[in-house]
């Protein structure tokens, strides 16, 4: 006759990861259950709870039928390993003479076929395909079948086993004598890179694992033997799983006790940090990085920076946002393991500081985006590093509150040479040795020979060195690596705050140029601001186009012009004043114009009657931007008014200037008429 028992308490047999979280979810559902384990190990690594008692010691077929008398327990969930066909048989077994539901917990068996792989349906068939291969072999099967291997001595001394780090299994080595060295004791899972570095470590030619699923780590491992050109000897080919999913397992039990025990859909799937590591060394770390860092479950980021941590599950070295949502979205797709694992840890490590010169910002709302979007279960946030400016400052003595910081790192810093002249204190962020050299070549063709150059190499690292150098040393610098340059000009003339360089300044020959107080006035027109892209049509000796890109290094000039030797004035003009934010364009405007930027500004000093087609390729790239014109001729001026009509046009402004210049005369100043000049500016409002 059966019997019947009535109560709310779960007994699981566990030895697999889905086991224990099956039994952290039963506890937050307050659940009280009992999880039996084999080894104190399995003990060890379950999360203490009120509600959970923990058995642990193995037992036969009899002792699990009294245990399962002696308590009332709702359900029996069976999640063993897979390959613990015995124990699954004995539990089986237990409870057939009871009226105890029986759960099995199966565990999802990778099916895919990789190169490489050898399969074998039992150890000893495995141990006996060994002895004819050379090499060391890494044992990734647990201690449990150890002796099958280890009586071989065509193979026991080539043995490197990966077992628990429980005294039970240390202590099956030692009964088989596997000496010290040959023992890697650690707890799983291993990623990719952590199986990949342990077959390098220990030279070994063949790995041999049991097909154990993807908690078990059985597809890193494939994948790092494949890295390593290694064969991989695998136990259990035919191998097929019966029984319950997660999710089904927990749908059943939420039957039988009568609560909730999966949780909310709209809980989170990840949980993301963007985190700043400072310059790269452990000790640079911040305290609430470190902790991110160590409790990770997912680790992204430049390989560099993730070489040497571990987190729980993976690390990959993605840290463009292309890389990154894709791969968290097909995580997400994996519908059983999204519904068994909520709230995952996933940190994204960037060089120095997450707010400076880092691409965590733009990450942060690409993954706002997502979230918002409806495609991404996740929360994130950022945690700001130690930057190198701020670490390189503190190693030389200088403040960094007043001086200016830009970054040369990856991109070309436009006007270098004109931000140092203009600033005492600039730090700069560099990709490498290049960078320095290209610093000195910039200094020293600018006269910029009394700056002291201290640039920081590999700041926060074993190596790391201050180095103070003249431009002329920098250049010759060799030696591979990161850099941060300070660089202290004695000499710094100040950025001056207003256009306006005298005609005598420029390059001329006999090239025309817009003169000075026409210039300023031409110049306020334009109305100019930071990022402008900006157009000098007919720029003659360059003297417009200069004035602009001296206002600010975030504009772009182009200046376009059809005579050969007014172009090459116009690159004498840009190298004197050290401007590189000005393309020089030898065309006959409008024609050079299409494949240009999109203006937001145009300056006609020129057109060559070409006026009507140059606004038209205008107006059609920017129907929104702004445009000064200057005229001397009537027919110039005759032609802006014809062809105005042509567009729509508002804030039109036409001013008539006469500028007299005074000249000298004996003891006399005499008042000298230059050339009447009209301006014509207007904003395109199409």
């Amino acid at each position: 006759m059966k019997e019947t028992r009535i109560s709310n308490d779960i007994i699981i047999f566990a030895g697999t990861t889905e086991g224990r979280t099956l039994s952290e979810y039963l506890a937050a559902a307050g659940i009280a259950h009992t999880i039996c384990v084999a080894t104190e190990y399995g003990e060890l690594v379950l999360k203490e709870h009120p509600l959970v008692t923990v058995h642990r010691g193995r037992m036969d077929e009899e002792a699990m039928r009294e245990y399962l008398k002696q308590k009332a327990f709702a359900a029996v969930v069976d999640a063993t390993h897979p390959y613990a066909t015995a124990v699954t048989e004995n539990v089986r077994a237990a409870v057939k003479d009871l009226t105890i539901p029986y759960l099995r917990l199966k565990r999802e068996i990778l099916e895919e076929e990789e190169t490489g792989v050898c399969y074998f349906e039992s150890n000893e068939a495995c141990a006996k395909a060994l002895e004819q291969t050379k090499g060391n072999i890494l044992l990734t099967t647990g201690s449990k079948e150890l002796s099958v291997y280890a009586s071989s001595e065509k193979i026991k001394n080539r043995l490197y086993v990966r077992v628990l780090p429980g005294l039970e299994s240390l202590h099956i080595c030692m009964e088989q004598e596997i000496s010290g060295k040959q023992i890697i004791a650690l707890q799983g899972p291993f990623s990719e890179e952590m199986n990949t570095a342990i077959l390098h470590q220990y030279q070994i030619q063949c790995m041999v694992t049991k097909k154990s699923g993807r908690a078990g780590g059985y597809e890193e491992k494939i994948k790092a033997a494949k890295k390593a050109g290694i064969p991989v000897y695998v136990i259990g080919q035919k191998k097929t799983e019966t029984g319950d999913t997660f999710t089904e397992v927990c749908k059943k039990l939420e039957v039988i006790c009568g609560c909730k025990i999966l949780p909310q859909q709209s809980k989170n799937r990840f949980e993301i940090i963007l985190a700043g590591v400072g310059m790269g060394s452990r000790e640079s770390l911040t305290n609430e990085v470190e902790q991110a860092i160590r409790q990770a479950d997912i680790l992204l980021g430049a390989k560099r920076m993730i070489a040497s941590y571990q987190p729980k599950l993976e690390k990959k070295p993605y840290y463009r946002t292309e890389q990154i949502i894709p791969y968290l979205e097909e995580m997400q797709k994996d519908v059983e393991v999204s519904e068994i694992v909520t709230g995952q840890k996933v940190v994204v490590l960037f060089s120095g500081d997450s707010g400076f010169y880092s691409g965590a910002a733009s990450m942060y709302r690409a993954l706002q985006e997502e979230i918002s979007a409806g495609r991404l279960q996740a929360s994130v946030r950022i945690l700001s590093g130690i930057s190198s400016v701020a670490y390189l400052a503190a190693c030389i003595g200088e403040s960094y509150q007043d001086a200016a910081v830009y970054s040369m790192h990856g991109k070309e810093l436009l006007n270098l040479a004109e931000r140092i002249r203009n600033s005492e204190k600039t730090f700069l962020l560099m990709s490498g040795v290049s960078d320095v050299q290209r610093l000195g070549e910039i200094l020293d063709r600018a006269g910029l020979e009394s700056c002291r150059i201290y640039a920081g190499y590999q700041l926060s690292y074993p190596e790391q060195e201050i180095l103070e150098l003249t431009p002329k040393e920098c250049l010759a610098l060799q030696k591979e690596g990161l850099y941060t340059c300070f660089i202290k000009n004695p000499s710094a003339a100040g950025k001056r705050l207003t256009h306006g360089r005298a005609d005598t300044e420029f390059l001329r020959d006999r090239v025309p140029m817009t003169k000075e107080e026409v210039r300023d006035v031409s110049i306020c027109k334009l109305k100019l601001h930071k990022g402008a892209v900006f157009y000098d049509i007919g720029s003659g000796t360059g003297s417009i186009a200069v004035e602009a890109a001296g206002l600010s290094n975030d504009i772009r000039v182009f200046a376009i012009e059809k005579k050969e030797e007014a172009a090459a004035l116009i690159g004498k003009n840009k190298e004197h004043f050290g401007l590189e934010n000005i393309e020089i364009i030898r065309a006959d405007a409008p024609d050079g114009l299409e494949t240009l930027l999109k203006p937001t500004h145009a300056f006609i000093g020129g057109s060559s009657r070409r006026m009507n087609e140059i606004l038209s390729v205008l107006y059609q790239k920017n129907p929104k931007m702004r445009i000064v014109i200057n005229a001397i001729s009537l027919e110039t001026i005759c032609e802006i008014k014809e062809v105005l009509s042509d567009y729509p046009i508002e804030n039109e402004e036409l001013i008539q200037l006469q500028v007299s210049r005074a000249r000298v005369a004996g003891s006399y100043h005499l008042m000298q008429a230059e050339n009447q000049v009209w301006i014509c500016a207007f904003d395109f409002c199409g």
